[in-house]
């Protein structure tokens, strides 16, 4: 790998998300890739978390700002759909930024069919969330929808906390 290349990934690695700013888009698993072509131009490809995440735009900028930041003339964001994004690309150092945050990080969904369609079901998986404060079991769902179209709102019974869960997707 060539130093304008390294220099190049070093500076998209950085750039953090608009909506969950603990992350950087590597940790988050929307960062596919950063390759030069054969005029230079810093090429970087995306993949957001679903077709009508609203941060797109705003990471598309902050990531030309910060290559151009770090002597990168030309740059090209590319987004791509497929395959699509899941919670299982984000980082496990990611995954921790988001606990330490007080943020539930997902959990692990495992393979997806190669090719197939992503099965989807009409009511939320029952499951248990820890309180990523006192790491209690006994926690609820306040609603399906929270600040982000990712996550949802939860509430501790246990110490009362309410907190952010990013789904699983």
């Amino acid at each position: 790998m060539t130093s304008a290349l390294t220099d190049a990934r070093t500076a998209a690695e950085a750039v953090v998300d608009p909506e969950m700013p603990m992350l950087t888009l590597a940790d988050l698993g929307v960062l596919r890739g950063v390759e030069t072509a054969a005029d230079g131009t810093v090429v970087v490809t995306l993949t957001p978390t679903y077709s009508g995440c609203p941060a797109l735009d705003e990471m598309r900028h902050d990531l030309r700002r910060a290559l151009h930041e770090a002597g990168h003339e030309r740059v090209e964001v590319r987004t791509t759909f497929s395959p699509p994004w899941s919670t299982d690309w984000i980082s496990d150092a990611g995954r921790r930024k988001l606990a330490e945050a007080g943020v539930a990080p997902p959990d692990r969904l495992g393979p997806r069919p190669a090719g197939g369609p992503v099965p989807l079901t009409l009511h939320a998986p029952s499951r248990v969330v820890a309180c990523p404060q006192c790491g209690a079991a006994d926690t609820e769902e306040t609603s399906r929808f929270g600040p982000t179209a990712c996550t949802a709102l939860r509430r501790c019974r246990s110490c009362g906390e309410p907190f952010e869960h990013v789904k699983e997707i």
